[in-house]
């Protein structure tokens, strides 16, 4: 693709319209932005999940030294499934100042926008580099970052700043909760339903996993830090989703559910999994007097830390001179932010677009939140032009 231009409205036409549905590969869109910016002659390299069916891409322009800004992004979108959407989600519609379609929110317009912008960095005449970073697999447990902060890691490439794109109206977030997500399998005895006592009900013993977890719920809501500035101001613990048995009459052998909790920054991170652990426990005690084979499996599906305020914190200071800002927020959203934290770098989250826009049917972006970050992206080419 040689030197292919687009506006930044043209290039959320374009990404949007790869479905990078979680489930799904991202290849399709890695590909594309690989040419796009091969064109513009920038290299690029990625990092793949281990069947090598979704990757990372990370990029860089200006100068070939350690340092510089990281403008961080992640490619997959949620299930638009059973949403009832006016128009094909996959298709941007742009109407009554908006533009609608899954992931003009959350957040393939931070990503379209900078990558529209390439020429323009380039023009410029940075002085600092300036790193693009694609990742995979964000919103079910930002699950492909991982690979790619160890392939910057020994790249030597050493970001001193990275902004994550996630929607806040183009507001600076220093802060949000982690989120740790877990899958438990009950594993029961089947029997005809008319003979309770001789098995074990699969679906009826996650139903107390779960009641302990509505329990953990509201333990927590009366343990709010009203003075967090979260919404809502307390670790919040939630069941996304639930399957089991096989017919009305047969003790159910299998259930499985997915849940997760949102914590609080500075918050015991092991105490909500070690108390359901211990709860599992006593419940197996009774299940395993009828059958040795049943049993309680909760596996791990993500630990994402949280951001944490930074004293004196360089990107702070940077981005917040970008967008005038006189105050950080903070955000009950999980991000990829607190990873590329703990990996050494001075993080921040600021992109066009509202959360409360993002994983609905009809999701939109304003057109003037567009504008908002291409007259950021402007201001930050200026800035980098002179050293940090």
């Amino acid at each position: 693709m040689a030197e292919a231009t687009y506006t930044p409205l043209e290039m959320i036409d374009r990404l949007v319209a790869f479905d990078t549905t979680s489930r799904n590969s991202n290849l399709e869109l890695i590909d594309f932005v690989d040419d796009y910016l091969a064109g513009h002659g920038v290299a690029s390299t990625r990092t793949f999940d281990d069947g090598g069916g979704k990757a990372n891409l990370f990029a860089s322009l200006g100068p070939d030294e350690p340092g510089g800004v990281v403008l961080s992004g992640h490619t997959d979108v949620v299930p638009v499934d059973g949403q009832p959407w006016d128009t094909d989600p996959f298709s941007v519609v742009r109407a009554n100042g908006r533009l609608y379609g899954r992931g003009t929110s959350d957040m393939k317009s931070f990503i379209a926008i900078a990558l529209a912008l390439v020429p323009a960095f380039q023009a410029h005449g940075l002085a600092v580099p300036l790193h693009l970073a694609l990742s995979y697999d964000e919103e079910v447990g930002c699950l492909g970052v991982d690979h790619m902060i160890e392939g910057i890691a020994a790249a030597g490439i050493e970001p001193q700043i990275v902004v994550v794109g996630e929607p806040t109206g183009m507001h600076v977030a220093n802060a949000h909760k982690g989120i740790y997500s877990f899958c438990t399998l009950v594993t029961g005895f089947e029997a005809h339903s008319s003979a309770t006592h001789l098995g074990v009900n699969a679906v009826m013993t996650a139903a107390e996993l779960i009641a302990f977890l509505g329990d953990l719920a509201v333990e927590m809501k009366d343990r709010a830090e009203p003075d967090s500035e979260f919404e809502p101001p307390y670790t919040t613990v939630h069941v996304g989703t639930i399957e089991g048995g096989t017919a009305l009459n047969i003790i159910p052998r299998e259930c499985r559910f997915q849940w997760e909790y949102r914590l609080i920054p500075d918050a015991d991170e092991d105490e909500i999994i070690n108390r359901f652990n211990e709860f599992s426990e006593s419940l197996e005690q009774n299940m395993k007097a009828i059958s040795s084979n049943t049993g309680i499996e909760t596996t791990a599906r993500s630990r994402v830390p949280g951001l944490e305020p930074e004293a004196a914190s360089p990107a702070e200071r940077l981005i917040m001179t970008l967008t005038g800002d006189n105050q950080a927020l903070k955000v009950s959203y999980a991000t990829e932010a607190g990873k590329f934290q703990r990996s050494g770098a001075s993080t921040v989250i600021c992109g066009p677009g509202h959360i409360t826009q993002a994983h609905k049917p009809n999701e939109y972006i304003d057109i003037a939140q567009v504008e908002a970050c291409e007259a950021f992206m402007h201001r930050l080419m200026d800035r980098l032009r002179q050293s940090l």
